[in-house]
């Protein structure tokens, strides 16, 4: 959205009325996918946006294109302008700009509690869940997209079909990724929730405590209004078991028999999955969704939950999903390249739990049930690593070849036996694949070019800067062509 007069702006800033007196918002690691969409829509509303970041990167890039200002490195002068700090968790309390913001008294808010206020006066949808939000968050948008309603959205990875994870729309529609790793989708208060399941992740949050981590879903889902409505997969044996305990109306779906929004006939071929989904006093649906994968048919179908109570057409439905081009780093397809004995596919995937490691390389056997399946996998902070390791070991034995990188810390401090060689031990240990530790990951592309074999299936897996490995990859080393559409 391109404002263009002063009465337009007016308007816009009339969504958010009470923060008229803000002149500045300054985001302290304004690089990252939750706190970028946040500015860009708060710049696209009129909003003068600052922020930091250790790395200039394609958002910041971006970001600085619309007009807001980017500072590389923290420093405290970068806030001397600022009405307001935006930061998230990831940011240390000793942050220069951090401590000079409280020395002079300007509020510091958390990256939700500022969603919370661009949500406040819109009907807001929020996606929340331990997986598949990113991309149940894009394939909401796209339907209401597809129905002409022009919804505003901020999501944590980019949905290709818009080319951004942030966007600022014409009408009353919020649709938003809610983070539970820190608890703060505490702060927002939507009309519609989706949860599309709850298992132990970021457990540091919630002081190694499962029950406290469902109590804090469940908490979530009270913020709705009496006549909100929680969206909740059947499926996920936590969320069976919390249903009587949610005193809202609940809709629900999944492939079991008592969803409301009910999936069957599921099939997969190659990256398309096809199935019909029942509804209770409507038309069944035949889908074809341009996506591979179980998971991704009830991402699907949480998001037909929540259209079908809006009344948007069963047309702009299946028309969206039809052509949906996914989200970045979710089974992406990146191309295929000669590997010297003929031709293998290279796809990156975000997946960094075991449950989502487990549903990616469901989908790509598949899929693909007569390639090889060679896998790059870069563990995710030492703590997961460590809660999860016998989870992890069983999921990651199921692929013919493995190499491990060494664990993305994401400022943690190294945990004995939660490193990555710890994890290629256990792995051996089992006796059916044995992986390949990978120091430095400059040593990945000959290490490959010595192990692939013609219609190699290769999947470079995790949430670090393995994607930027699985770029260089495309872009330098293997001569990657783009594939054509089957």
């Amino acid at each position: 959205m391109v404002i263009e007069h002063k009465q337009d702006l007016a308007r816009i800033r009339a969504m958010i009325p009470e923060m008229r007196r803000v002149k500045c918002i300054h985001f302290v690691g304004i690089g990252g996918a939750g706190m970028s969409g946040i500015a860009e829509v708060l710049l696209n509303e009129g909003y003068t946006i600052s922020g930091s970041d250790i790395n200039q990167n394609v958002v910041t890039e971006r970001l600085q294109s619309k007009g807001a200002t980017i500072f590389i490195g923290h420093a405290e002068s970068n806030v001397e302008n600022a009405s307001v700090v935006v930061v998230s968790t990831a940011i240390d309390k000793s942050n220069p700009e951090i401590v000079a913001a409280q020395s002079l008294r300007i509020p510091i808010v958390r990256r939700a509690e500022m969603l919370a206020e661009i949500m406040r006066y819109r009907h807001g949808i929020a996606v929340a869940g331990t997986h598949g939000k990113t991309t149940t968050t894009a394939l909401v948008t796209q339907i209401y997209s597809e129905a002409g309603l022009d919804p505003t959205f901020v999501n944590g990875g980019l949905v290709k079909s818009a080319g951004t994870n942030a966007r600022l729309g014409s009408s009353r529609i919020l649709i938003a990724e809610a983070d539970e790793s820190d608890a703060s989708f505490l702060h927002l208060q939507p009309m519609v929730a989706i949860v599309t399941n709850i298992e132990a992740d970021h457990m540091d949050t919630y002081g190694g405590d499962f029950e406290v981590l469902k109590q804090t879903f469940r908490d979530f889902l009270h913020k709705l209004p009496f006549y909100g409505q929680a969206i909740m997969c059947i499926d996920d044996p936590v969320i069976r078991e919390m249903l009587p305990t949610i005193s809202r109306q609940v809709i629900t779906y999944g492939f079991s028999d008592d969803a409301d929004v009910k999936i069957v006939n599921y099939r997969q071929q190659g990256q398309q999955s096809f199935f019909t989904v029942k509804r209770e006093g409507q038309s069944d649906l035949d889908i074809t969704l341009n996506m591979p994968g179980k998971h991704n048919a009830l991402n699907a179908s949480a998001a037909i939950a929540v259209a079908t109570e809006d009344s948007i057409s069963d047309d702009a439905i299946l028309s969206a999903l039809l052509s949906t081009q996914g989200t970045g780093r979710r089974f992406e397809h990146l191309g295929e390249f000669e590997t010297g004995n003929g031709k293998a596919m290279l796809v990156d995937d975000y997946g960094h739990h075991p449950s989502e490691v487990d549903v990616t390389i469901d989908a790509a056997r598949a899929g693909w049930p007569d390639k090889r399946l060679v896998m790059v996998f870069q563990p995710h902070r030492y703590s997961r690593t460590r809660d999860l390791f016998d989870d992890f070991a069983n999921v990651l034995d199921k692929v013919d070849v493995l190499l491990i990188l060494d664990v993305y810390s994401a400022g943690e401090a190294p945990i004995a036996g939660a490193d990555s060689r710890s994890l290629c031990r256990a792995i051996r240990g089992r006796g059916r694949i044995d992986p390949i530790f990978i120091k430095e990951q400059n040593d990945l592309p000959n290490i490959l070019g010595n192990l692939l074999c013609d219609g190699d299936l290769v999947l470079t897996q995790g949430a670090g800067d393995v994607g930027k490995v699985a770029k260089k990859l495309e872009k330098l080393e293997l001569n990657i062509r783009a594939m054509q559409k089957n």
